[in-house]
C-alpha cells in the first residue's frame, strides 16, 4: 500500500517510515503543510498519516483543503496530548482516526491496518483468496497452510491485489502502489513480479483480464 507520512519532526518521520516499510508499505514523506497538501491533492495514496502541527500550513487546513477537493483517502491524524479541540475539528472535517503523541508504533500500525481494511471492506487482518492466506499483521503468506517465501516487492504486489480482490488493477496503478517514486525499475517490472508470484503460488493465483490488468479471486459483477 502507498502511504504518505506528513511529519516535520525528523526522527519521528524516519521511525514512522521505517516501521511502515517494514510492514510492507511504500512510504513517501512530506515535512511541511504546503508540500503535504500538494502531494495529497495530486497523487493517489491508500492512506495518509498527518501531523496537525506543521510549518507553512497546519494540518487542519491541509485536511480541509483535501476534503474540499473531494480527496477521499483515509487520513490518520497525529495530535499533541492537550490539543483536544484540534482532534474534534479534524474529525469533523474528515479525519478517519487520530492518535495522540507519544504513541507506541504497534498501535499506529494496528490503526493503519484497520483503516486500510475499512477502505476495502475487509473485516480481518487476514486476507484470504482461495488457498492463499495473507497475514497483514506479520507480513506472512501461506498457501494451503504452507508458508510461501516472498520478496518485499512480491509481497507488496500480492498485498495490493488481495486488498482489491475481484477488481482488475492496471499496471500503472500497481506500479504507483508497489514501487517508491525513486526506485529504478524496468518497463516490464510488474510483469516480472506477476510471473514470480505465479511460479510460487500457482498459475491461477493472479489472473489477467486483457486490456484491464491483473486480479485475484473472481471478478465482481460490473468490475472492470
Amino acid at each position: 500500500m502507498r502511504i504518505l507520512v506528513v511529519e516535520d519532526e525528523r526522527k519521528l518521520a524516519t521511525d514512522l517510515a521505517k516501521a511502515l516499510a517494514g510492514a510492507g508499505h511504500v512510504v513517501e514523506e512530506a515535512g511541511n503543510g504546503e508540500h503535504a497538501w500538494f502531494l495529497g491533492d495530486t497523487e493517489d495514496y491508500d492512506l495518509i498519516i498527518l501531523d496537525l502541527g506543521l510549518p507553512k500550513l497546519d494540518g487542519v487546513q491541509v485536511l480541509k483543503r483535501w476534503r474540499a477537493n473531494q480527496r477521499t483517502m483515509p487520513v490518520l491524524v497525529l495530535t499533541a496530548r492537550d490539543s483536544w479541540s484540534e482532534k474534534v475539528e479534524a474529525i469533523d472535517i474528515g479525519a478517519d482516526d487520530y492518535l495522540t503523541k507519544p504513541f507506541r508504533m504497534e498501535e499506529l500500525l494496528a490503526r493503519v491496518r484497520a483503516l486500510l481494511r475499512r477502505q476495502t471492506k475487509h473485516s480481518s487482518a487476514m486476507l484470504e483468496v482461495g488457498e492463499i492466506l495473507l497475514d497483514t499483521r506479520h507480513s506472512r503468506v501461506t498457501k494451503a497452510g504452507t508458508p510461501v517465501d516472498l520478496s518485499p516487492l512480491e509481497y507488496r504486489l500480492l498485498h495490493y491485489l488481495m486488498h482489491h480482490a475481484g477488481r482488475a488493477v492496471s499496471q500503472i496503478e500497481l506500479t504507483e502502489h508497489v514501487y517508491s517514486q525513486d526506485f529504478e525499475r524496468e518497463s516490464n517490472a510488474i510483469e516480472v513480479l506477476i510471473g514470480r508470484l505465479r511460479r510460487k503460488l500457482g498459475a491461477d493465483a493472479v489472473k489477467t483480464r486483457r486490456g484491464y490488468g491483473y486480479y485475484t479471486g473472481e471478478l465482481d459483477e460490473g468490475a472492470p
